[in-house]
């Protein structure tokens, strides 16, 4: 899972996550409202998968390898089946929401290090910064003309101390020149890894020392606008 920068997770030790077994069933039951057929397909997928096991070991007299063969890799074919119709399920339910794109990031496995609404303007459009092997990444949700500016602006506060490093640009979307959420984390995956480890932690130690740009300005949030769940505690 991407790690989150140090300023936006201080405070919040002290919170318990539900246990892993909890986290599967609040999943399971997101999935079977969205799809109610996903579930009792991947478990009547695994039964005759484990079935054609027992019926092997039956034909052939081995009673015992064969359903003990069968039984994992039948678990395992219908796991995978639930975890691509939940996959599918997020992207749904983020679609078109503002922080769609955050939560994408802060779900990513792998040695990258997000920092949620490093710009934003008054209305709500973000900018999230994303350090990884590939360089610098820019994210930014909204308004595609609104974000041209506050990208800008980031990347030369960026590139004061990326040096040579590359600065890519993403907007969160499903127009032209946008990446949808699906696509998101795919999209950040194919890009080149230009950097090392050593390279990745130099960077993110150099980014840290930049000066905090004002993530939201002053006055009112527009009525009924919801801040990521990353920016809440920089209000104020």
């Amino acid at each position: 899972m991407a790690k989150k920068s140090d300023t936006t997770s201080a405070g919040k030790g002290g919170e318990k996550q539900p246990g892993r077994l909890k986290q599967i069933g609040m999943v399971a039951k997101v999935v079977h409202q969205q799809s109610p057929r996903t579930i009792p397909l991947a478990i009547g997928i695994a039964l005759v998968i484990f079935a054609v096991f027992v019926g092997i070991g039956i034909w052939t007299g081995s009673w015992i390898i064969w359903p003990l063969t069968g039984l994992p890799i039948a678990f395992l074919v219908g796991f995978i089946m639930f975890t691509r119709a939940a996959q599918k399920v997020q992207y749904k339910m983020l679609e078109g929401r503002l922080g769609g794109g955050m939560a994408i990031l802060e779900n990513m496995r792998g040695n990258w290090v997000v920092d949620p609404g490093v710009a934003a303007n008054k209305q709500m459009d973000v900018v999230h910064r994303v350090v990884g092997r590939p360089g610098v990444i820019l994210v930014g949700e909204g308004d595609p003309g609104r974000l041209r500016g506050l990208i800008a602006g980031e990347k030369k506060r960026v590139a004061r101390v990326a040096n040579d490093t590359p600065i890519y640009d993403f907007k969160v979307g499903n127009g032209e020149d946008q990446v949808p959420v699906s696509k998101l984390q795919r999209t950040l995956v194919k890009l080149p890894r230009n950097l090392d480890k050593s390279g990745t932690a130099e960077l993110t130690y150099r980014l840290k020392a930049l000066p905090a740009a004002m993530q939201l300005p002053k006055g009112p949030m527009p009525k009924g606008a919801k801040l990521p769940k990353g920016m809440r505690g920089k209000a104020g």
